[in-house]
């Protein structure tokens, strides 16, 4: 939240020239919360805003971050009847989460008869930075913003199998072909032509390279600069790691139904073992030993704020 002083001194212009929001930890309003199961969950998740607040306060001192505010809230989903705001980070939870504020604002009866094109194609939920100023300014200071995070390097891993190692009609032809045609020494015509069959040791050269033939996607851009968590003070950091819990104690807070919980299936390609630290390490074995520091380093800020060890 803006402190007083600065939100009379701002003109609504001003807003798209940059926007700092300073962090600040305010405390989570409880109402809804029934029963003494969700202690631990709820000191956890205390330490996680206390943690991410103290990063915060030390990366700023040294570097102001700005940024326009509209493009600060274009992965912002909104969800008005519970007044909650999310930021999607793809590979994270974030179909089903999509499921659940469709839930959440009457769209839909039940997260489990929710296709994936759906969820992602159907345009049902809308989008922060589709408000004018006024409705983004105001949703940002009186709504619950949630952010639900993952290790980087699972993450990753997990987007690279999601999206190059089945069947798909866009990224095979736009991301793989670039990569192939780039990176793959003596590539043949078929490869060339389809972009399918792109090696991981390929897809990180490509993550790598300053020069990159194809620019970033969401499924693997940091989390840094798709939420900017130290712009946008999120009242709940969830993981990945403790989806369940830490999603179902979310909707407690927010008052959603009682019946209403966090889904359990898998996305897509459910017969695919899920991408764990044992999967991730087979992966990083193609690397070279620069490689994986360097990937480390794309990723460090996303490292910092969420407390994850590096690998």
């Amino acid at each position: 939240r803006l402190p007083e002083q600065q939100k009379v001194s701002e003109s609504p212009l001003s807003w798209f020239r940059g926007v700092y929001l300073p962090p600040a930890l305010h405390p989570l309003n409880k109402t809804f919360v029934k029963g003494g199961e969700w202690q631990d969950i709820d000191s956890t998740q205390e330490k996680r805003r206390a943690f991410l607040q103290d990063f915060c306060g030390k990366y700023n001192s040294r570097k102001k971050l700005q940024t326009h505010l509209v493009h600060l809230v274009s992965r912002i989903y909104v969800e008005d009847r519970h007044k909650v705001l999310y930021c999607e980070v793809p590979k994270a939870g974030c179909s089903n989460w999509k499921r659940v504020l469709m839930v959440l604002s009457g769209l839909a009866a039940s997260a489990n008869n929710i296709s994936h094109d759906d969820v992602h194609y159907g345009k049902h939920l809308r989008k922060l930075d589709s408000y004018d100023l006024k409705g983004i300014y105001t949703r940002l200071n009186m709504y619950t913003k949630f952010i639900f995070v993952r290790d980087p390097m699972e993450r990753l891993v997990s987007a690279f199998r999601d999206k190059f190692e089945h069947p798909n009609s866009y990224y095979h032809p736009v991301f793989g072909k670039a990569i192939i045609k780039k990176y793959r020494h003596n590539a043949d015509e078929e490869a060339l032509k389809t972009g399918s069959g792109v090696k991981f040791k390929e897809f990180i050269q490509y993550l790598l390279d300053s020069h990159r033939p194809v620019g970033m996607d969401i499924h693997w851009e940091q989390v840094s600069k798709l939420c900017y968590p130290c712009l946008i003070n999120y009242d709940f950091i969830g993981k990945f790691e403790t989806l369940e819990e830490d999603a179902n104690y979310f909707l407690q807070l927010v008052g959603a139904p009682a019946n209403l919980k966090f889904p359990k299936f898998k996305d897509r390609h459910s017969s695919d073992e899920r991408t764990s630290t044992e999967v991730v390490r087979q992966y990083l074995k193609e690397l070279s030993k620069e490689e994986r520091q360097l990937t480390y380093d794309f990723y460090y800020l996303d490292y910092l704020m969420f407390n994850y060890t590096s690998p």
